[in-house]
C-alpha cells in the first residue's frame, strides 16, 4: 500500500513528526514500512507561467517562440513540445533553476533566438512516466485556469510528497485504504482524526428507482448491492490534487468520473464501479452466477470465458462486469459519457479469489474483496463519491438508492480486564493506560466491574478475540515497554522423540546404501493417487482426497503413495541424461476410508525409493551391476537387519507391477509395503527405462520397534555348518522351506541361508534345486557330532513331507 504523507495530512495532523519518524513509529507498531520514497528532489525557480503568445520560431518548424509571463518578469522561451498554446498555464523552470534529472536551466541561443528558461513536462520534474495522464504524456502539463501565475509547483503538483510504502499483511485489510492508515497514525500518534465530508445535496426530482431496479440471486456471495444514479455529468479531467494524490499512490488519472471512483478506493478502501447507464443496456441490475462457456470482454479489452463459480454482473440478459474484478467494455466511461449508474457492494472474498484464480485477473478493487472490506463503509464510500461527482462533474444525483441488504453490520463485542492483560504481559498497567489506548483506537467501551466490554468496529476485521486486543493494547502502547525477564526455574535441553530418532536411523542406513533423498509434492493427479498402494492401504476401501480448488489438474489430489511422484523425479533426470539413479523419501501419504470426504484423511508416515539404471559401475574392472529385484530386495533387507526387524517377501502380484518381480513386505504376518519391479507398460507411461521401487508403511514399524540397542555375545564354541539341496517344485517359494528350517533347527540352527538355485538340463521338468547351507552353534559348548546329525536327518524328513521333495544326491 503506497501512503502519500501529503494526503494522510489530510485526516491527522503530522506537523510535528517528519515521513522518516513516521515510517519508524508506524514499523514499530506492527505494519512494516518498506521504504520511503519522495517524488522529485526539491527544486526552487520553477514556477506557474502565463504563455501570453506562441508563435512558430522563425528558423525551426517544430519549435515554438513563446512569450511566458512568471509574475514578476515576462520570459521569452523556446519550446518543442507539440501541446504548447498561448493562454495557458504551465510549469516554467526560469534560468538558474535545477530540475531532477541534474539538468541546470541557462540563457542559451536555439537557432539564433534567445531562450530564457524552460517549459516542462511531468517527466522532466521528476514524476514517473506510468503514472502520467496519457493527454499529457508527449508534452507540457497544463495547469487548472484557477493556479496562480508566479507560484511554485513543487506544492501545487504535490512534488514535495513523500510515498510510505507499507507491507500490509493479510491479516489488516484496513490498511488498504487510506482512512484506515489515519486511524492507525492517529492511534500511534494521539491524535484526533477528521474524516472525510460525506454531506450530499440530491435532486429531489429524480429517483433512482425510476431508471433501475437490482435483483440479486446469489444474495450469499453478494448480500449488498447498491446502485446510485447520477445524471448530466460533464466528463473533464478531475482537479489537480486529486490527480496528484492519485498519481503518488500509483494510479494514473484518466477523467474526472474514473478517478473519484478510485480516489474513493484508496480513501475507504471500497471498491466501486460507474457505469454509462445509457450503454447499460437495461433498466435491472441482476447478479447471479456465471454459465458454462458464457464470455465478456472486461476493460483491458481481452475475452474472458465464464462458468458457473464466477459471480457477474448483468443487464438482465449478458455480463457487464465481472463482480468485485473490472468492468466490461461495452458500459465504461468514455468522453461522451453523461448517466452513470454507480455501484457500491460488498461481494464474498472467497468468490472474488476464485474469479482472480480463473481469469488470472488481479486488480485494485479485487485486492480488497479478496482480504475483506467494512460492511459499514459501503454504502457510505457510495455517498461520498456521489458527493465528490456533485461537486467536480456537475452531476445531478437521484434522491434515493436503489439497493437489496443482506449483509451483516454488526460489530463484534470482546470482554478484557486489566489483571488478565497485565497477566498475560508480565506487566503492571492500570485500567486507565488500557482504556487511553482503547480511545486512541476509536474503539467503543463500556465497563462493568473489573471488565471492559469493548465494541470492535467493523473496518478491523481482524479482532474478535481476547488475545487481538491484547495485541492492540501492547502495540499502541509500545513493545519497548515490555520488560526483560530470565526464564524461571529449570531449563530441560531439548531432543529428539523416539519416532524422529527412528527416522533418522532409516535416513542414515539408506543414504549410506547408495541412495540420495528426494523430496516430492504431496499432491498428483486423480488417476496416480490410487495407484502403487501398500498392503496396509488396500486392505480396505481407500479413496483418494481431492482439492476443492486445486491448481493444476497434476496436482489435485493428495497422494496414497509415495512412488508416483518419485518415478516423475527419476523421468524428469533421466530426461537431462542421467542415467543411473537411486533415490529414497521419507513422507506422508494421506488416507480416506470414506468415498465422499467429510473428516480430516489420516495421515500415515512412509518410506519408498526407486532405482534405476546401473547399481555398479567399475571400469577400470570392467564390471557393471544393473539394478535388478535382487538389488532392491537387499536394500530392504539391509534396512530391517539395521532395524533388528525379522520380515519376509511373499511372492504376489499387484497392478502396476512386474507379475514375477515383486513381494509383499511382511512384518509379524502382516504386509506393511512392497518390493519390485515397475510393469514395463507402466514404466512406459511415466517415460522411464527398467525401474524397481519399494515402498513402506512406516506407522507399522514404529509400532514394533524397540529403540533400545541389544547387543551379541562374541561366540566362545566353534560352529558346524551342513549343506543341504532339496528338489522342489517349482511353485514352492524357496523362503517358505527356509522359514520351515529355521523352525525345526531351533535351538540349535542359528542362521539358513540360501547359496544356489539350479534348473535345466538334468533336472525333471518342473522342479528345481534349492541348496541351503545351515550354521548350527551352541554359545555354552561345542556341539557333537551326533546331535548335528539327528537335527540334520529331522530337517530333511519334515521338509520332505511338508513339500513334498527330496535330497539331491
Amino acid at each position: 500500500m503506497l501512503v502519500s504523507y501529503n494526503w494522510l495530512r489530510n485526516y491527522v495532523n503530522l506537523d510535528n513528526v517528519t515521513p522518516e519518524e513516521l515510517a519508524e513509529k508506524i514499523t514499530r507498531s506492527g505494519i512494516e514500512v518498506e521504504g520511503i520514497e519522495y517524488l522529485a528532489p526539491k527544486s526552487e525557480n520553477i514556477v506557474v507561467g502565463y504563455v501570453k503568445s506562441c508563435e512558430k520560431h522563425p528558423d525551426a518548424d517544430k519549435l515554438n517562440l513563446c512569450q511566458v509571463d512568471v509574475g514578476e518578469e515576462s520570459l521569452q522561451i523556446i519550446c518543442g513540445a507539440p501541446n504548447v498554446g498561448a493562454g495557458q498555464k504551465v510549469a516554467v523552470a526560469k534560468p538558474g533553476a535545477k530540475l531532477p534529472n541534474g539538468m541546470k536551466i541557462k540563457k542559451v541561443k536555439l537557432r539564433g533566438v534567445e531562450s530564457n528558461g524552460m517549459i516542462c513536462s511531468l517527466q522532466e520534474l521528476g514524476l514517473d512516466e506510468k503514472y502520467i495522464p496519457a493527454d499529457v504524456a508527449e508534452g507540457i502539463f497544463v495547469f487548472p485556469e484557477d493556479a496562480e501565475v508566479g507560484e511554485p509547483v513543487q506544492e501545487l503538483l504535490n512534488l514535495d510528497d513523500a510515498i510510505l510504502d507499507l507491507d500490509v499483511l493479510a491479516n489488516r485489510p484496513d490498511a488498504l485504504s487510506m482512512l484506515g492508515v489515519a486511524y492507525e497514525v492517529a492511534a500511534i500518534l494521539d491524535q484526533p482524526i477528521e474524516l472525510p465530508d460525506e454531506n450530499l445535496t440530491v435532486d429531489e426530482s429524480i429517483e433512482a428507482k425510476d431508471y433501475i431496479d437490482v435483483k440479486i440471486d446469489s444474495i450469499e456471495n453478494n448480500p449488498y448491492y447498491g446502485a446510485f444514479i447520477i445524471r448530466d455529468v460533464e466528463i473533464k479531467p478531475a482537479p489537480l490534487w486529486m490527480r496528484n494524490y492519485l498519481m503518488a499512490s500509483g494510479i494514473r488519472p484518466i477523467n474526472n468520473v474514473v478517478d473519484i471512483t478510485n480516489f474513493v478506493l484508496l480513501e475507504y478502501g471500497q471498491p466501486l464501479h460507474a457505469f454509462d447507464y445509457d450503454q447499460f443496456g437495461s433498466k435491472q441490475v441482476v447478479i447471479r452466477q456465471g454459465k458454462e462457456n458464457e464470455t465478456m470482454v472486461t476493460l483491458d479489452d481481452q475475452e474472458r470465458q465464464l462458468n458457473e463459480n464466477n459471480l457477474v454482473i448483468t443487464n438482465g440478459k449478458e455480463p457487464v462486469a465481472l463482480a468485485g474484478v473490472m468492468g466490461g467494455a461495452d458500459s465504461e466511461v468514455t468522453d461522451g459519457t453523461t448517466n452513470l449508474l454507480l455501484e457500491a457492494a460488498y461481494f464474498d472474498s472467497a468468490s472474488v479469489r476464485h474469479t482472480v484464480k480463473q481469469t488470472g485477473l488481479r486488480s485494485e478493487s479485487s485486492t480488497r474483496f479478496e482480504k475483506g472490506v467494512d460492511p459499514n463503509r459501503v454504502k457510505r464510500a457510495g455517498i461520498r463519491a456521489c458527493s465528490l461527482l456533485q461537486k467536480y462533474a456537475n452531476g445531478k444525483v437521484a434522491g434515493s438508492v436503489v439497493e437489496v441488504d443482506a449483509l451483516d453490520k454488526s460489530e463484534k463485542s470482546v470482554t478484557v480486564t486489566t489483571a488478565k492483560i497485565n497477566q498475560r504481559l508480565g506487566m503492571g498497567l492500570d485500567e486507565k493506560d488500557v482504556t487511553s489506548v482503547l480511545s486512541r483506537l476509536q474503539f467503543e467501551f463500556s465497563k462493568n466491574g473489573e471488565e471492559i466490554i469493548v465494541q470492535v468496529p467493523t473496518r478491523r476485521l481482524d479482532i474478535s478475540i481476547f488475545e487481538d486486543i491484547l495485541e492492540e493494547v501492547i502495540r499502541i502502547y509500545g513493545y519497548d515497554h515490555l520488560p526483560y525477564t530470565i526464564p524461571q526455574g529449570w531449563v530441560q535441553a531439548g531432543g529428539l522423540t523416539d519416532i524422529q530418532l527412528l527416522q533418522r536411523e532409516i535416513k542414515n542406513y539408506l543414504s549410506s546404501a547408495g541412495l540420495m533423498e528426494t523430496l516430492t509434492y504431496s499432491l498428483t493427479n486423480e488417476k496416480d493417487a490410487t495407484r502403487f498402494l501398500t498392503p496396509d492401504i488396500e486392505e480396505k476401501p481407500a479413496y483418494p482426497v481431492g482439492l476443492a480448488m486445486p491448481m493444476s489438474e497434476e496436482h489435485s489430489h493428495l497422494r496414497l503413495s509415495l512412488i508416483p511422484e518419485m518415478l516423475r523425479v527419476l523421468q524428469h533426470n533421466v530426461a537431462r541424461t542421467q542415467t543411473d539413479l537411486a533415490y529414497y523419501e521419507i513422507g506422508k501419504v494421506f488416507v480416506s476410508r470414506e468415498e465422499k470426504v467429510v473428516n480430516q484423511p489420516i495421515e500415515n508416515l512412509h518410506v519408498a525409493g526407486a532405482l534405476t539404471g546401473l547399481w555398479h559401475n567399475h571400469p577400470w574392472q570392467q564390471e557393471k551391476k544393473p539394478v535388478d529385484f535382487y538389488v532392491a530386495k537387499g536394500i530392504v533387507e539391509g534396512l530391517f537387519a539395521h532395524l533388528e526387524l525379522d520380515v519376509t517377501f511373499v511372492q504376489t502380484k499387484m497392478e502396476d507391477m512386474h507379475p514375477g518381480r515383486c513381494a509383499v513386505i511382511k512384518l509379524n504376518g502382516k504386509g506393511i509395503g512392497y518390493v519390485g519391479q515397475v510393469h514395463p507398460l507402466t514404466a512406459k507411461d511415466f517415460d522411464v527405462k527398467e525401474t524397481y521401487v519399494f515402498e513402506i508403511d512406516l506407522e507399522s514399524v514404529f509400532a514394533v520397534h524397540q529403540l533400545a540397542p541389544s547387543f551379541t555375545d562374541i561366540p566362545r564354541y566353534p560352529s558346524v555348518t551342513r549343506d543341504i539341496a532339496f528338489i522342489l517344485d517349482n511353485d514352492v517359494p524357496a523362503g517358505d522351506v527356509q522359514a520351515v528350517i529355521m523352525e525345526i533347527g531351533v535351538p540349535l540352527v542359528k542362521e539358513v541361508s540360501i547359496f544356489d538355485v539350479y534348473q535345466g538340463e538334468h533336472m525333471e521338468e518342473g522342479k528345481k534345486s534349492v541348496a541351503y547351507r545351515l550354521l548350527y552353534q551352541d554359545p555354552s559348548r561345542t556341539l557333537k557330532d551326533d546331535e548335528v546329525d539327528a537335527s540334520y536327518q529331522e530337517i530333511i524328513e519334515k521338509v520332505n513331507n511338508q513339500f513334498g521333495s527330496y535330497v539331491r544326491s
